[in-house]
């Protein structure tokens, strides 16, 4: 049986784990591009990308809630197992997300740091 600090944790660390690496290749991304583009453009650039990232982690997530019960019963009909599963998606989805949020931070935080205008 589950508990709460259990769950919690463990999605947490999915989402946190990538909240880290989207903090770092942003970080990473905003800096390099700075010398070529500006730290306003390449800011706003980072920034963009983790927010398309973010909606395609969020819009994943909703589609496999949607979906599952269906692609579920469809493998089922065709006796065709695959490895797919609505949770593993889910999931997956959530670190898209995650990645995502954490590369907007980063935008932010260098934008701020080093003079957005």
């Amino acid at each position: 049986m589950f508990s709460i600090h259990s769950l919690v944790t463990v999605r947490g660390r999915v989402v946190g784990t990538a909240l880290l690496v989207g903090c770092t290749l942003g970080t990473i991304s905003v800096s390099m591009s700075a010398y070529v583009i500006g730290i306003p453009t390449a800011a706003d650039t980072a920034f963009l990308v983790g927010t398309l990232a973010l909606g395609f982690g969020a819009l994943g997530w909703s589609a496999s809630v949607i979906a599952g019960p269906g692609m579920r019963a469809m493998q089922t009909h065709l006796e065709a197992p695959s490895d797919w599963d609505e949770a593993d998606s889910r999931r997956a989805m959530a670190r898209i997300s995650g990645f995502g949020i954490g590369v907007m931070t980063a935008a932010i935080m260098v934008g701020m740091l080093f003079g957005y205008t």
